[in-house]
């Protein structure tokens, strides 16, 4: 299955839902709230709209997780070999505030981990992509870009803009005890796995709510490119197509 998904095809679908996000992007829009207070923007949907209906007419036979979706119920997609599970925008709140820090997330997940993933940064035109048996890049450059040789001195964490609670700070202090030179870095949206799988940081600590399509997309950029997201406190995979669909806490490095 996966041999015959042609990657150019997702990453134009993804660029082609960042140009509907960004014509409401540079207008006023409403925001309503759904009832866990996330919000929510008609470019939110229309992404969505946009990128299921492409998806559904590339590859009837592969079904679909969003976001967006209903979700569908466990007893039915337990039996799923092969998904898409999608992001329209993740990021709303970094949509909503206008800081460019919000992606298109279009992943495609074998049984219970990803092997496909496209995000797409629109505001900053930056590309990511990755796909099981050619690797993990950054616009057309291979990843990672960056390695830091001097791990024992110096280390770049990067954290949720949005969601940085104590715990949070807590694990960073731990993780980095004894380390000489702590860089921090704040960004948005799954652009925080990206950037470890890109090298500019090396680790990214998540002890806060995610849902799996949160993270596939970036989860495969990042195993790909050589690095590994983990349960927060074991050495075990981040795993999908569970149950419940939230995330445990995750450490990406």
């Amino acid at each position: 299955m996966l041999k015959n998904i042609d990657l150019e095809q997702i990453i134009t679908i993804a660029k082609d839902a960042g140009d509907v996000i960004m014509e409401i992007y540079q207008k006023d829009f409403d925001v309503d709230y759904k009832e866990d207070s996330s919000p929510l923007t008609i470019a939110d949907l229309k992404s969505n709209e946009l990128i299921c209906s492409r998806l559904q007419k590339l590859y009837p036979n592969i079904p679909i997780i969003s976001e967006e979706n209903r979700e569908v119920e466990y007893s039915v997609r337990k039996k799923w070999e092969y998904y898409w599970c999608i992001d329209p925008i993740d990021g709303t709140k970094e949509f909503v505030k206008r800081n460019g820090e919000f992606t298109v997330n279009i992943a495609l997940i074998h049984i219970d981990r990803p092997v496909l993933g496209v995000v797409y940064a629109p505001v900053l035109n930056d590309m990511y992509s990755a796909k099981e048996g050619i690797g993990a890049f950054k616009n057309t450059q291979k990843l990672p870009l960056e390695v830091n040789e001097d791990k024992e001195n110096t280390i770049t964490i990067i954290a949720s803009k949005s969601h940085l609670n104590e715990e949070t700070k807590e694990c960073i202090d731990e993780l980095t005890k004894g380390i000489e030179n702590r860089v921090f870095i704040s960004k948005g949206s799954s652009l925080k796995l990206c950037m470890v799988a890109e090298g500019k940081a090396d680790i990214y600590p998540r002890l806060a709510p995610t849902m799996e399509w949160d993270t596939a997309a970036a989860d495969a950029i990042v195993r790909l490119s050589g690095k590994m997201t983990y349960q927060y406190g074991s050495n075990k995979k981040l795993l999908y197509n569970k149950e419940n669909l939230l995330n445990p806490w995750f450490i990406v490095r």
